[in-house]
């Protein structure tokens, strides 16, 4: 998984520079690799496997002692936890609604972080993709919400979702921009000049 590169940066910013040139709203792109470093999870799992497996291998083969079977499962708890922390297995092991809600609640830290919910007229928009979590989001103002129902950004967002599956983040977020600005630009069209905020993406490290 790599973040988007300078030229690709680049590619969004101008995509927001041409829908801002139509619309009164405040675009903000915000990407990050991963929401959360999720250490908690990798523990849990490792804890839980190892006071099961080897309590019930030895409850059915009675192979072990008390002493040789605690150490059997710090043992065990060890080389789980170190093994559940690489990024291919880690990501695995969250359940989906934890990914989610950590996505979801880092997009809202931003929207504040980011002051789009200081613009004239409540205009600002927020573009978020976490990619580990392959989670796409849009959060708006609310100067945009009183002229655009929240269900209009949905099928932007399950476009935008499918392609950071694919791989494709660049062309996603070039894509959803575009068709946000599609709307901004009939609902709330540039009313006079101005640029309250940075157009450039915001990567998080």
């Amino acid at each position: 998984m790599t973040l988007l590169s300078k030229s690709d940066q680049e590619a969004v910013t101008a995509a927001i520079n041409k829908v801002e040139r139509e619309t009164d709203a405040e675009l903000v792109t915000v990407l990050t690799a991963q929401s959360d470093n999720y250490n908690y999870i990798p523990l849990v799992w490792a804890g839980i496997l190892a006071l099961l497996v080897p309590g019930i291998c030895n409850y059915f083969g009675s192979w072990l002692g008390a002493d040789m079977l605690m150490l059997v499962q710090w043992g065990t708890f060890v080389l789980l936890s170190l093994l559940f922390r690489m990024p291919g297995i880690n990501t695995r092991l969250i359940p989906r609604q934890v990914r989610y809600w950590r996505a979801s609640n880092l997009a809202r830290r931003q929207f504040l972080e980011q002051n789009l919910h200081h613009t004239q007229g409540g205009t600002g928009m927020l573009i978020f993709v976490s990619e580990a979590e392959r989670y796409v989001e849009i959060l708006v103002d609310q100067g945009i919400a009183d002229v655009l129902d929240n269900s209009v950004w949905e099928s932007i967002v399950a476009d935008f979702t499918e392609k950071v599956r694919q791989g494709k983040t660049r062309e996603g977020f070039l894509d959803c921009i575009a068709a946000c600005g599609k709307l901004l630009k009939e609902h709330v069209p540039a009313t006079h000049e101005r640029n309250e905020l940075p157009n450039h993406l915001v990567v998080l490290p």
